[in-house]
């Protein structure tokens, strides 16, 4: 048995069945002006959502933070914030589809309705043959012995791009007001793009580092599904020095880190000193001065060489930060002190083995105790930094370029005006898509011009001229 020819297969029904559901269904729902607004509503209201819940911290964080008992506003716990991914909010799954799902809506309106709309222009460059035609203006006049000759001078005073066929005249400016919109579209399309790109390949990273130490980017907090490419493997940094300007009272006025890029063979590449709000930059990815800390203290007993003792930070129940250690003054460890630090301005306490202030002491200087000289060499500083890699940024710079541009361009005033000269008489119409009072001024003026030029060559005015 065969199959009649003409009759269409099941894969070319289904196939028209999914052409026919986009083309009438899925693409005027994406087009729908109210669900690209509810879409920008919603990607808002989760933006603010990851700014205010703090980004890419430790577990322990949001535990301490955000308990179960009692939770914030009355449901927001660390378990509901890690189970949503709002630890992570523009890397999650949910808000890239949100944004594609714009990015979608978009596109479906600018080719419905954007695009159609520049096609339905270039057909009004469609010459009109027909008084009747200038009665569908809200704005057109008949003039009586008015000429183009008439018409044309004062349409290029005023900027027109004029077209004329035979006795049928177009006239427009302002062209870039249709524009505009589409231009806004493609920018923010753009922006969509550069920061679902972003989302996908860039990282953020913190590192404690003490000064003399060099480091590799390891300590990863977030980062993208392809964020590999960006986390440097073939150079490392190296902090030559950290230190921190404190003012006459004693709090800190800014703190400097001095780095040098090293590649793999040790080399330096390039050394800057950064200090917040001043950043260094080095083959995409960026490095924050963000925090500091005290790592350790270099000390002698009486003349022994310069040792070295690294220092924690205290627990003081939020009463401030300290950095302490105990450092011995026996070889059999029997005796020794507790040395504290708040700063790196050089000044220790010193506590014996039953908690009591005995001393203080500062860089480069001495103390007696246990029988021993203590000799305070240096306070080494540790610097905190942020490393961030985004390669989206300059695509979404460039998203707000044509953003900003399509919303002046939009600003701009698309003026059209027809005229047809029949033996009957001069017909003279227009429209605008904005600025409509202006636009009416100016064509009043235009009528009054004519007016005035008629005025000017009727054989009253020939004869009194000719007396």
């Amino acid at each position: 048995m065969t199959s009649d020819p003409s009759t269409p297969s099941l894969l070319e029904n289904w196939r028209y069945s999914i052409q026919r559901y986009f083309k009438r269904e899925l693409i005027p729902l994406l087009a729908d002006l109210r669900l690209a607004i509810l879409l920008l509503l919603v990607i808002a209201l989760f933006s603010v959502t990851g700014t205010v819940i703090e980004q890419g911290q430790p577990l322990s964080f949001y535990q301490a933070n955000y308990p179960e008992h009692p939770a914030l506003f009355g449901f927001l716990s660390w378990k509901v914030i890690l189970t949503l991914g709002l630890d992570h909010v523009y890397r999650t799954w949910w808000f890239l589809a949100l944004l594609i799902l714009f990015g979608s809506s978009l596109i479906a309106c600018t080719f419905k309705r954007q695009l159609p709309a520049l096609r339905w222009f270039s057909r009004t460059w469609n010459f009109y043959t027909q008084p009747r035609q200038f009665q569908k203006f809200a704005l057109s006049a008949e003039v009586e012995q008015a000429s183009m000759s008439d018409l044309i001078p004062l349409l290029e005073q005023r900027r027109y791009r004029i077209f004329q066929q035979g006795d049928a005249l177009y006239a427009h400016k302002g062209l870039m007001g249709r524009i505009g919109p589409i231009v806004v579209h493609i920018g923010i399309l753009v922006i969509l793009a550069g920061a679902i790109f972003g989302a996908m390949t860039g990282f953020f990273a913190q590192e404690m580092v003490p000064s003399g130490q060099t480091f590799q980017v390891r300590n990863i907090v977030d980062a993208g599904p392809w964020a590999a490419a960006q986390i440097p493997k073939d150079w490392s940094v190296k902090v030559n020095r950290f230190w921190i300007d404190y003012t006459p009272d004693g709090t800190i006025d800014q703190f400097y880190s001095d780095l040098s890029v090293l590649d793999r063979n040790h080399t330096e590449v390039d050394r800057q000193t950064i200090h917040v709000n001043k950043p260094l930059r080095y083959k995409g990815v960026t490095f924050y001065q963000a925090d500091w800390g005290i790592a350790g203290i270099r000390f002698r007993l009486n003349n022994s060489p310069v040792l070295e003792l690294p220092m924690g930070l205290l627990n003081t129940g939020g009463a401030g930060r300290l950095w302490g250690t105990w450092l011995p003054t026996k070889p059999d460890l029997s005796e020794g002190l507790s040395v504290i630090a708040k700063d790196l301005q050089g000044t220790l306490l010193l506590y014996d083995m039953q908690g009591r202030l005995v001393s203080t002491v500062r860089s480069g200087m001495s103390t007696e105790i246990n029988g021993v000289t203590l000799s305070i060499v240096d306070v080494i500083g540790s610097t905190g930094l942020q490393i961030k890699a985004d390669p989206g940024i300059p695509v979404v710079y460039t998203g707000f370029a044509l953003l900003m541009v399509g919303v002046m361009m939009s600003y701009i005033s698309h003026s059209q005006i027809w005229a047809l000269q029949t033996q009957d008489g001069f017909y003279i119409g227009g429209k605008t898509n904005r600025a409509q009072v202006a636009f009416e001024r100016e064509m009043l003026a235009i009528l009054e011009q004519l007016d005035q030029q008629m005025a000017a060559s009727s054989p009253a005015s020939l004869e009194q001229s000719l007396v």
